[in-house]
């Protein structure tokens, strides 16, 4: 083989992607976000019923829920609903919900974080004093307190997580500019004449991108762990829409009769956060520079 075609292959072995795909972590995690991610989006064509319908037939004789069956391949709730199909789209009402906070939290994060990490001084101090308020309250505390005020509802919800997400994304990016800042490039940027907008989205932004890419696959999972808390604490999307999170508090006082009720949810939280904890995790590895000279 020729010296050059050698160089090519060990550059894409050495790509995000070439190291990607050497993870076995990547493949797991993958293979388990897909799959939720396709039981949400496909929700209505493999749900055998609709999630709010209630079935005569999905209660016993004494009026208790029924377990996994035939007809019911995950059982019944106490008001004799489907349990696949309530599942199937909590699945798409948890992930919408976790995606766009995620996706919002990430946004301010990082304008945030830049703002302050690239100006310093007056506008690092109040941009930090903002962070730092937020920081200083309990998470659960200050999503109780929100949803008090406002009803619960999906836009609610999406708040409640951007608010609580966004300030740990601020800090960190901030960390980040502060260093880069002082690197030669930006100085050679500044002494031609740039202005403070070209480079901080032209010299400075592709420099910290990795960063947030980062923070947001890996916080996509804890995402979904508050949102269905939230719902489970009613502060979240509300009855009877279906959510994992209030899919367990409804199964809460049943567990005894019917433990199909909390299990199947709890799975279902189980396998997504793992799939994207997995994920994240091998995501940064991959974009850390690092990693291609271990590998």
């Amino acid at each position: 083989m020729q010296p050059n075609m050698v160089k090519l292959n060990t550059r894409n072995q050495n790509s995000f992607w070439g190291i990607l795909r050497r993870m076995p972590r990547a493949w797991i995690g993958g293979c388990l976000v897909l799959l939720v991610v396709l039981a949400a989006v496909f929700a209505p064509l493999f749900s055998p019923a609709d999630p709010l319908q209630q079935f005569r037939e999905g209660l016993s004789a004494t009026g208790t829920p029924l377990p996994p069956d035939g007809q019911f391949p995950l059982g019944t709730d106490h008001l004799g609903r489907d349990m696949l199909s309530r599942t199937l789209f909590g699945a798409r009402v948890s992930l919408v919900i976790s995606f766009i906070a995620n996706t919002t939290a990430a946004i301010i994060g990082t304008v945030i974080g830049v703002l302050a990490g690239y100006y310093s001084r007056a506008v690092d101090s109040i941009l930090m004093r903002i962070t730092d308020i937020i920081l200083a309250f309990p998470a659960i505390l200050l999503a109780l307190g929100v949803g008090a005020v406002l009803r619960p509802s999906i836009p609610v919800a999406i708040l409640i997580l951007t608010l609580i997400t966004w300030a740990p994304l601020a800090r960190l990016v901030r960390g980040q500019v502060l260093s880069v800042r002082e690197r030669a490039f930006v100085e050679s940027a500044r002494c031609i004449g740039a202005r403070d907008r070209r480079i901080i989205l032209y010299h400075i932004l592709p420099q910290i991108l990795a960063v947030t890419i980062i923070w947001a696959t890996v916080s996509f999972a804890s995402t979904i762990l508050v949102e269905a808390s939230l719902s489970f604490l009613g502060v979240g999307v509300p009855l009877p829409q279906p959510s994992w999170g209030n899919m367990i508090f409804e199964g809460q006082t049943r567990y005894r009769i019917a433990p199909w009720m909390i299990i199947v949810p709890t799975i279902a939280i189980l396998i997504t956060t793992f799939g994207f904890n997995l994920l994240g995790d091998a995501i940064r590895d991959a974009l850390d520079p690092r990693t291609s000279q271990r590998l």
